[in-house]
């Protein structure tokens, strides 16, 4: 949750000093002294999370991780990434083995409700779908009565599909696997007629087919899962991470980029307002860190590094990858564009 802040007479700086250091949490005190962010996300998600030729977790949520990195430490290398499945994720935040989480988990009232996790910020919003094999003949849901479904043991997905199919009186039998590797398995081998989960997942996970094209996913949406990095609380750290997010939405919303950023700092005295607030140290974004406990570059250190939000859409899930997942007048667009990512003023 984001505290209003109110600019200070010049009087009670000592006392928003104090105020600032007082803020400091465990985690972001703990995450400056080891010079290093451990961050989870999924195992194997083609486009979000995948290790490289070099063992090194590669995709979309990944770069949120880097992120963070940048904006504490720095350096976007000092985000420890580490592969772990759906289940143990919130159990490991909660038991204080992982700073953060991002990794395709979405915020519910239950699980905000948890005091050993802080849902900080959406950077996904999806929907809950089905794939089918092409062969099954079946051209939307309503047509799956009586069809065994694979679904994720401890996700939102059971509920979502309990909820639609109850509505619509339609039979169905489900493979309840908690394992992903068994759950495709499974899927892929014939044992289940219906895989359901998130679309994005679902479009990953298409592609660990052995033959993608021989699987289609069906046009309906059956539920809003808002997809939401997750910390360990501290206000601090959180609010760090809420507000490089935005850093990535304002920059994408100005067209700054990785590319450009060196010649628009190198240039920030031309450049419009909004653009010196978000990357000058001596200005908003300059305030900011000091009052959170960020190095004062951070805000050109994130895009230098990850880039704006665009970038990294577009850099692995966008129309020139295997996903081809246009943004234009969806709700992962920006607001000026029609989306739900409003990028909050960074003044």
């Amino acid at each position: 949750m984001m505290k209003v802040r109110f600019v200070l007479p010049a009087a009670f700086a000592v006392l928003a000093g104090f105020a600032t250091q007082a803020n400091a949490g465990p985690v972001m005190d703990k995450i400056k002294a080891e010079d290093s962010l451990v961050c989870l996300v999924n195992t194997n998600s083609p486009g979000f999370s995948v290790p490289d030729s070099q063992g090194v977790y590669q995709g979309f949520n990944t770069d949120f991780c880097r992120m963070t990195a940048a904006a504490i430490l720095g350096d976007a290398k000092k985000a420890d990434i580490r592969g772990i499945g759906f289940s143990d994720s919130m159990k490991t935040i909660v038991a204080e083995g992982a700073d953060m989480a991002s990794r395709s988990i979405t915020r519910t009232g239950t699980r905000d409700a948890n005091p050993g996790m802080r849902f900080v910020v959406t950077t996904y919003y999806d929907g809950q779908g089905f794939m089918i094999p092409k062969k099954l003949g079946v051209n939307h849901a309503s047509e799956l009565n009586g069809a065994t479904v694979c679904a994720e043991e401890g996700s939102t997905t059971l509920l979502n599909i309990a909820d639609w199919f109850g509505d619509r009186n339609i039979e169905y039998r489900v493979e309840n696997i908690a394992d992903k590797s068994a759950r495709l398995q499974a899927f892929f081998a014939g044992k289940c007629d219906v895989l359901a989960s998130d679309r994005t997942a679902l479009s990953s996970d298409r592609l660990l087919a052995d033959n993608p094209g021989d699987f289609a996913i069906l046009p309906e949406v059956i539920s809003n899962e808002p997809l939401t990095l997750l910390s360990r609380p501290d206000d601090a750290f959180e609010t760090a991470i809420y507000w490089a997010f935005q850093v990535m939405l304002n920059a994408e919303a100005m067209g700054v980029t990785s590319e450009n950023i060196d010649g628009i700092m190198a240039d920030l005295a031309n450049q419009p307002k909004g653009v010196q607030r978000l990357f000058g140290q001596d200005s908003a974004a300059g305030e900011m860190a000091q009052q959170i406990g960020l190095p004062a570059d951070w805000s050109y250190q994130i895009i230098k590094q990850v880039g704006n939000y665009g970038e990294v859409y577009d850099r692995h899930l966008g129309p020139n990858t295997s996903f081809d997942m246009a943004r234009t007048a969806t709700a992962n667009a920006l607001s000026q564009d029609g989306g739900l990512l409003y990028p909050d003023p960074i003044r």
